[in-house]
């Protein structure tokens, strides 16, 4: 698995407690959101739990023995749900899609593969695009089935593409 380079800011103490001063706080949380979407990317996870985010090495930097308290992990996470990069999974805000891309930008990812490689008007299942020959290359390879289905839903709205479900089965069909 591919590795994460650290911004130079993870290594010093203050990034590790929201700061007060408005303009630096602006610049804190622009590099953590930086930080949040890189570390998912790298490791292909799309999904946060806030309650274990602190024993996370994104959170918990053990060689200079600090953790960003889970209220800043939330407040980071709210900025991320501005710019379409988050969303909680539910009311109590515990657990959240991270999409390294944003739904719009994975529909598009996906979408282009599909006229590249010859699938417009058939029908692939959901399988295929994340777990398939044709698609181990690509950055939606292993994507969350959550992730894929919400950002197949953006193509479906601009009228790309159906989502099919049969039985145990989902499949999408590319216009």
């Amino acid at each position: 698995m591919a590795q994460i380079e650290w911004p130079w800011q993870y290594g010093f103490p203050p990034f590790f407690t929201i700061q007060p001063n408005a303009e630096t706080c602006a610049r804190q949380i622009a590099a953590w959101r930086a930080l949040i979407l890189e570390y998912h990317a790298v490791q292909k996870q799309g999904v946060l739990d806030v309650r274990e985010a602190q024993r996370s090495p994104l959170f918990n930097n053990s060689a200079i023995n600090r953790t960003l308290p889970q209220e800043g992990i939330v407040k980071i996470l709210e900025d991320l749900a501005r710019t379409g990069n988050a969303e909680p999974q539910d009311k109590t805000k515990t657990r959240w899609f991270i999409y390294w891309h944003t739904l719009d930008e994975w529909g598009e990812i996906i979408y282009a593969w599909a006229q590249n490689n010859g699938f417009m008007n058939t029908v692939c299942t959901l399988y295929e695009l994340t777990a398939g020959d044709n698609t181990s290359e690509e950055e939606f390879y292993g994507l969350d089935s959550e992730i894929l289905i919400k950002a197949l839903r953006t193509l479906e709205q601009k009228k790309k593409a159906e989502l099919i479900f049969f039985d145990d089965n989902q499949g999408v069909k590319f216009f």
